[in-house]
């Protein structure tokens, strides 16, 4: 998976490995794993030849990753008319607290569940990501959301990557049980798949996955190089970023800034060049904010655990929603981003992906 070019990053083996033999290299835009000299190296694995599969069977790129999770999450292969992936329901949907939907993005929906599963004792910590140090530096890391002041502070959107199920140690030492995972779809399969194929304690303690939408992820090397070298626009002083359309650049000192969005393929991180899931196919609620409106969440309510917490927010008054017929637009976007994404899954691996990339309405 890693030499061919299919690996996204989301750091799925390593949390699994009870060996301690694998490593993450988040340097030079690399974002990959890798293997220690003294259990083997590059080429070979001591505990692998010893009968260990633990980082194959957490891998959501390995074999027929797509069918296994499907069939595991929704009891069925999914049709080719769902070329986002199985849902119940489609919905948009924000928070109705204003320091929440402030902090957030796009309506703040995804701190709003964080906040609701950790006080009504669904989950014990969250596992999501912080900007390194003071902020200044907007270098996405992985970390544990375990209040509400913690939620809000890792609200917003990084579009550099962030390998949150690393953060799983973290959380599991400080004795959370009940894990939820925030990330975009490459991590958000990873749950899934390692319940599906049965890959130990770590699979049992994700009892909710939330889906971020994405199409891809840029290299940390985009601030210097694109922001600042064209447009003047230091890292240190950014206040927020967001993607509709054009990057969106919002600096400290109130001024608003575009950034065309062809400008920056360039720096789009390797890892999510063969990703095929635009959508968050497997998590329990997917999430993203793309659409006529600005302060709504579009959202992909797909298992009974995500319609659970959908319906107990509503009822309790923490998130408002309307139906996604209000933006029409909005859904047709992301079946046709979905689309896009499925291409880049390459012809010499397995076949499952690219079919909904043709025939797919």
């Amino acid at each position: 998976v890693v030499t061919s070019g299919l690996c996204t990053g989301c750091a799925a083996c390593i949390v699994v490995c009870p060996y301690d033999v694998l490593r993450y290299d988040d340097t030079g835009g690399r974002y990959k794993p890798f293997h220690i000299e003294a259990e083997g190296g590059a080429e070979d694995c001591t505990r692998g030849v010893k009968g260990c599969t633990l980082c194959t069977r957490a891998c959501a790129r390995f074999r027929e990753w797509e069918a296994d999770i499907d069939t595991y999450i929704f009891g069925r292969d999914r049709l080719d008319d769902e070329v986002f992936g199985v849902s119940q329901q489609v919905v948009l949907a924000r928070a109705t607290d204003p320091v929440v939907n402030e902090a957030g993005q796009d309506g703040g929906l995804v701190s709003a569940i964080l906040i609701h599963a950790l006080e009504n004792d669904v989950i014990d910590a969250a596992l999501v990501s912080y900007l390194e140090g003071d902020g200044t530096s907007w270098k996405a890391v992985p970390g544990v959301a375990k209040t509400r002041e913690q939620v809000l502070a890792a609200a917003g959107s990084r579009y550099t990557y962030s390998a949150n199920p690393l953060a799983y140690g973290e959380a599991s030492a400080g004795g959370a049980e009940r894990i939820a995972l925030v990330g975009m779809g490459c991590q958000a399969s990873a749950p899934p798949v390692m319940q599906a194929r049965k890959a130990g304690k770590v699979a049992r303690r994700f009892v909710l996955t939330i889906g971020l939408l994405c199409s891809k992820t840029f290299d940390d090397a985009i601030f210097e190089e694109l922001f600042e070298a064209r447009y003047g626009l230091h890292r240190q002083d950014i206040k927020k970023m967001n993607i509709k359309g054009v990057f969106q650049i919002w600096l400290r000192d109130g001024s608003y800034h575009e950034v065309p969005l062809k400008e920056a393929h360039g720096w789009t991180r390797e890892g999510c060049k063969s990703c095929p899931d635009f959508a968050a196919e497997h998590a329990d609620i997917s999430t993203g904010g793309i659409g006529a409106f600005a302060d709504w969440t579009i959202t992909v309510v797909r298992t009974d655990k995500g319609r659970e917490i959908m319906d107990a927010m509503v009822a309790a008054g923490v998130i408002e929603v309307r139906p996604s017929t209000d933006d029409p637009a909005a859904v047709e976007l992301m079946r046709k981003l979905a689309r896009t994404s499925r291409r880049r899954w390459p012809e010499t691996a397995v076949p499952g992906p690219r079919r909904f990339a043709v025939t797919a309405g």
